[in-house]
């Protein structure tokens, strides 16, 4: 039965049936758009989840950095709590001890006043004690020398001199009030009490010559008023005189023993200083002169030392020197000179001395940067050590005679089909070209 081809259906032409053919090479390009596809994509969600775990890194770090962050301004304003609380506490003691400091001068001052005043109020006293004293003294002498006076110079025939007694004792009174009145105006009172001591001087005698001539006043009489006509006045003249004194300003025994004392014990404490520091000049100028006369020996030693072993350095360092008008060759200029004939500027080095320190630093180098062989070498250092084999020792391989196996067919896996499409759009490309 031949088959025929049926050309229409139903008056309707059929159309040409498509013809599949298989094109490796478009099959290939397809694997291989596919797998790109699947790469890229892969490498997409690897991109994207590599940058979500670097954002959650990211914001981790971020929060660690805030954390650390706030937890060092923590510190630091507990640290600076701390020292404001320091502060207000060194301020309060400060501010306490001022005040202690404060109450303790203030307390001080008082005690001082108060001593003063304590000693101005005795002064006070012993002087109202001296005053009345001394009047006391006084009025009690008149008292004992004006009756003496009065019988002596009784008279019925004469009877005005009764008022001699007033006359001679009134004297030396008014003279001592005229003293007084010159030591409250800050005059002299030389001549008041010179005329004191004439009024009782007199006095004094008229009692004395009364007690001896006139039996009605006895001796002791006479004796008791001159010298009651004597004490009252000296009494009074001395409690004027430390007035005088007082008013103005004269120091007394006692000050000025005191003041002399003081000015022996600073003259002696300047006279010892003064020693002292002549002591310690003459120390130091004995020290430098020692020291001078040692840097002048080692002068001599280095110049010695340098002209024997160095004599074209010390030819060029003598024209510095005296180009210079140094006294001696000083170290710069040792330096200079040595730079300027050896080339080096570190004293001490040769060219013949920098070449063998050159060759020296060439072998350490040489050996320290050589790469290292045998048992001690970094690219064996990861193989473990193992025992040598006995040269009679059997082969370890398999039972063919020692001679390698045979490579077969499935001994090793397939190649991925990914591989073999690239190999063979390869092979294709290789046959166009």
């Amino acid at each position: 039965m031949t088959a025929e081809t049926v050309e229409r259906v139903n008056g309707t032409p059929l159309p040409d049936e498509p013809r599949f053919e298989y094109d490796p090479v478009a099959h290939a390009e397809a694997e291989a758009i596919r797998t790109r596809a699947a790469a890229e994509a892969e490498a997409a969600r690897i991109e994207a989840e590599g940058r979500a775990e670097a954002e959650k890194i990211k914001a981790a770090e971020e929060a660690e950095k805030l954390r650390l962050d706030n937890e060092r301004k923590r510190l630091r304003l507990e640290k600076d709590q701390a020292d404001h609380a320091a502060y207000m506490a060194k301020k309060a003691a400060e501010k306490a001890k001022a005040d202690a400091e404060r109450e303790k001068t203030e307390q001080t001052k008082a005690d001082e006043a108060e001593r003063e005043a304590q000693q101005l109020a005795e002064q006070e006293r012993a002087e109202r004690w001296w005053k009345w004293g001394a009047r006391g003294i006084y009025a009690v002498g008149l008292i004992i020398a004006a009756p003496v006076q009065f019988m002596h110079f009784w008279d019925p025939k004469r009877p005005f001199l009764v008022a001699a007694p007033g006359l001679l004792e009134g004297l030396a009174l008014v003279l001592a009030f005229g003293a007084a009145w010159a030591v409250a105006h800050r005059r002299d009172v030389a001549p008041y009490r010179i005329g004191i001591m004439l009024g009782a001087l007199i006095a004094a005698a008229i009692n004395l010559y009364g007690g001896m001539t006139d039996p009605e006043i006895g001796f002791n009489a006479g004796l008791i008023g001159a010298i009651a006509s004597l004490g009252g006045p000296i009494v009074l003249m001395a409690y004027e005189h430390g007035i005088a004194q007082k008013a103005d300003g004269i120091p007394s025994w006692r000050e000025r023993r005191a003041a002399e004392r003081k000015a022996a014990e600073e003259k002696k404490a300047r006279e010892k200083a003064r020693r002292d520091k002549a002591d310690a000049e003459a120390a130091a100028a004995t020290a430098k002169d020692i020291a001078e006369a040692r840097a002048r020996e080692e002068q001599k030693r280095r110049d010695a030392d340098r002209q024997q072993h160095h004599p074209e350095v010390w030819k060029v360092a003598e024209a510095m020197r005296s180009a210079r008008g140094s006294a001696v060759v000083t170290e710069q200029i040792w330096a200079d000179a040595w730079y300027r004939v050896t080339g080096s500027k570190t004293v001490g080095i040769t060219p013949e001395i920098e070449e063998l320190t050159q060759a020296a630093q060439f072998r350490m180098r040489a050996v320290a940067e050589a790469p290292i062989s045998g048992p001690l070498s970094l690219v064996e250092s990861h193989r473990p050590p193992h025992a040598k084999r006995d040269p009679n020792a059997p082969d370890g391989r398999r039972n063919n005679g020692g001679t390698p196996p045979r490579r077969i067919p499935g001994d090793t896996a397939a190649p991925h089909p990914i591989a073999r499409t690239q190999a063979r759009l390869e092979r294709t490309v290789e046959k166009k070209d």
